[in-house]
């Protein structure tokens, strides 16, 4: 349990910061950036389920830190890199991954797109490894230190 809730903890201090930077966090770059992670992270295992779809994309919806921009589109950017991930896993995260690298000259944005990625692994209460794997190289391409989000 405490580890359930150191999570839970960290997850809500990132989307606290998030909200506070959501003023800045406004490109269009930061948005696809963020859904991209938002699809690597659902599909981590390899494999992205029609549940774990809605439930990944309930969560883009509602967060507020992605309130600056239309639900409707933050569903289809969230769409099309899942299915490029679904279609073929590897090839796919190669693609998602240069997208969020697209971000690493902001690294305002860069750091918010890693916390989201936290966020979204960390939702179900089970950051596991596949998870963090794929966190820890959008990291690296973001030429981020992973051990600054305890990777």
């Amino acid at each position: 349990m405490a580890i359930w809730n150191q999570l839970r903890q960290s997850a809500q201090g990132m989307q606290e910061q998030l909200t506070a930077k959501k003023n800045d966090l406004k490109s269009g770059a930061f948005r696809d950036a963020s859904m991209a992670m938002c699809a690597l992270v659902a599909a981590a295992d390899g494999t992205i389920d029609a549940e774990e779809r809605r439930r990944v994309a309930g969560l883009i919806t509602t967060n507020d830190a992605l309130s600056n921009f239309a639900a409707d589109d933050l569903r289809a950017k969230f769409d099309g890199y899942a299915n490029k991930l679904s279609a073929d896993f590897d090839f796919g995260k190669v693609a998602v991954i240069q997208e969020i690298g697209k971000v690493k000259k902001k690294p305002n944005e860069a750091r918010a797109v890693i916390q989201i990625g936290i966020i979204i692994g960390g939702a179900d209460g089970n950051f596991d490894d596949d998870e963090k794997k794929v966190v820890r190289e959008a990291c690296f391409a973001l030429g981020i230190a992973p051990a600054e989000f305890d990777l």
